[in-house]
């Protein structure tokens, strides 16, 4: 039996890890844990969970995602996305497991006309993106055996999301007016989960950072758009500039080359949103 921890079982990675591989076949016992039942920022809460449980890896959903308020959030950001992340990966070291750590897109500064690899430089521009990094460098420095998976724009049917937000105004007749000068990679959190799942499932030892995001690339503007033309809605109105505290990168695409590399099959973002939608309007 392979014993998983995950944590910030209430955000909507881990919730959709939960519904899609809770039963499993494969011999994989998760154990899900949220800031009440486990608040990984306590060092010795951590401590003691790690050596009162037997487990082979740690998957990390807990963070503080949201981009705006991590600017006034500073002291909660950092403690979410950087001193929990260190805590968990001190209790890794201590007992042998593998962490499995979620971060993010926005550690870039979005300046590079590329798709952005494993080995570029990370300058984040916001708070968030700060954060995330610190969280990255706990990792890196306290542990060999790690995986780093840096994703992009997050959707699923739970929780507060991009997706869900715009779903909604369409349904409430709303007219939006959505930004098309930042461009990046829409994920379907059931895609992440699957990446996850195959990770552990074959037990890959092929340690250290990887981008996982489909194949393919948009502004938020189109994202909408494509969520839109599903509606048969036309009320989404592309904007160059938007009111904002952090600032965001312009291009925060992620290259998928090293996840391909593994064997691991990557398809388009729009039959990730299709699949979404199609699930989400039952």
């Amino acid at each position: 039996m392979i014993n998983v921890l995950v944590t910030g079982a209430n955000g909507q990675l881990a919730l959709t890890i939960k519904e899609l591989f809770y039963k499993n076949g494969d011999q994989i016992n998760f154990i899900f844990k949220n800031k009440a039942e486990l608040d990984i920022s306590n060092h010795d809460k951590v401590k003691d969970f790690f050596k009162s449980n037997q487990l082979d890896y740690c998957v990390n959903c807990a963070a503080f995602t949201n981009v705006e308020l991590a600017e006034t959030k500073v002291e909660e950001a950092f403690e979410i996305n950087a001193e929990a992340v260190r805590n968990l990966s001190i209790a890794c070291q201590n007992t042998n497991v593998v962490l499995l750590h979620i971060s993010t897109d926005y550690v870039f500064d979005g300046k590079s006309s590329k798709p952005y690899k494993e080995t570029n430089q990370p300058n984040p521009l916001n708070v968030y993106g700060k954060s995330k990094l610190e969280g990255e460098i706990a990792v890196i420095s306290t542990l060999s055996n790690y995986f780093i998976v840096r994703s992009s724009w997050l959707y699923s049917k739970y929780g507060h999301n991009f997706f869900k937000t715009v779903i909604k105004k369409i349904q409430n007749g709303e007219t939006m007016n959505i930004v098309n000068t930042q461009i990046g990679t829409p994920t379907n959190c059931d895609d992440l989960a699957n990446f996850i799942y195959f990770l552990i499932k074959t037990k890959n030892d092929q340690f250290g950072i990887y981008h996982f995001a489909p194949i393919g690339q948009t502004s938020w503007y189109g994202f909408a758009l494509y969520i839109a033309s599903y509606f048969k809605s036309n009320h989404i109105k592309p904007v160059e500039t938007y009111r904002s505290l952090a600032k965001r990168p312009k291009n925060s695409v992620l290259s998928n080359e090293k996840i391909k590399s593994l064997g691991y099959d990557l398809g388009k973002w729009e039959d990730g949103v299709k699949r979404c939608l199609i699930n989400y309007t039952l």
